[in-house]
């Protein structure tokens, strides 16, 4: 296979997991531009999420096209560094090495994006190498500081309508959904050796790492669900008032992802707070329903 096809076939192979996203990652009603380069941003974005959690595709050669030597291919440190050099290539006026990184040229070029919120979901990765637990809220707020809202401030950065307030609300949004994927990912978290409920929570709840293994959550952990799901709740609430700060097609999209989060937190209120047996998913209809909310400025 020639190399613009493996190129081809390793970064398609990251892109395509957008379709399987909780928020909508490039809807077609957005202009063109922006569509573009918002796919081009999240090719980088999961690339660096895969590396941190060793989801990357075997046999994919994305250690190659990063200039890593073979043998230190399933290292995610070594890739994570690979990547900033990467962007750090791209970012000063050269070629990156790696397509999907390549793909940021044009937005780049245009001064709408900076490396910095790479770098924090980098680091946040790094972080995942060797901290799996928190031991306070603020800790994981600290976490999803890195590991989230850079999302919100790639929006919107490429659509140029980033202020300190709407910054604000964004980060508001993007930790209260990245605390709501935690809860409802909390077994497959642990199969990963990671608890992202804090440490001090649990105490006060008292449930134990072995409860959260159980096959279905008991009192205690529901309860701690509920309390975590309230405050990711009150945290949506507090960024709501982005969505109408803008107009047009953004404010759908901004609604979307403030829908989602909403959504998503209905399902695992529905699920009785057990989301041990899996993942609580809202229903399109609900999903639908909660957008349309959203818009109406209802809360």
């Amino acid at each position: 296979m020639a190399t613009d096809d493996l190129q081809f076939r390793d970064a398609s192979a990251v892109l395509d997991k957008a379709a399987h996203e909780n928020f909508p990652v490039a809807p077609f009603f957005l202009p063109r531009s922006w569509r573009e380069e918002l796919m081009a941003v999240y090719g980088v974005v999961r690339l660096i999420d895969d590396i941190g959690d060793s989801d990357l595709a075997p046999g994919a050669g994305h250690a190659h096209w990063l200039g890593v030597d073979p043998a230190d291919a399933r290292d995610p440190l070594r890739l994570l560094d690979a990547v900033e050099a990467d962007l750090g290539t791209l970012f000063a006026g050269g070629a990156a090495g790696h397509p999907l990184i390549r793909a940021l040229a044009p937005a780049a070029e245009r001064g709408v994006l900076t490396p910095e919120p790479f770098l924090a979901l980098i680091a946040a990765n790094r972080q995942d190498q060797h901290v799996s637990r928190y031991e306070t809220y603020d800790d994981l707020v600290a976490y999803c500081a890195l590991s989230a809202n850079p999302i919100g401030r790639l929006v919107l950065a490429i659509t140029g309508t980033a202020t300190p307030e709407r910054l604000r609300r964004s980060d508001a949004v993007c930790t209260a959904l990245q605390i709501v994927e935690h809860i409802q990912d909390v077994a497959e978290d642990l199969r990963r050796d990671r608890i992202y409920l804090p440490t001090e929570d649990m105490s006060l709840f008292h449930v134990s790492e072995a409860d959260l293994a159980a096959p279905t959550a008991g009192a205690s952990a529901r309860a701690l669900i509920a309390y975590e799901t309230e405050r990711a709740r009150c945290l949506l609430n507090e960024g709501t008032p982005l969505v109408g700060s803008v107009h047009g097609r953004l404010k759908l999209l901004l609604a979307g992802f403030v829908a989602g989060g909403r959504a998503a937190v209905r399902a695992i209120v529905a699920a009785g707070h057990d989301v041990l047996p899996g993942p609580p998913k809202p229903t399109k209809l609900r999903l639908v329903r909660e957008a349309g909310a959203v818009l109406r400025g209802e809360g």
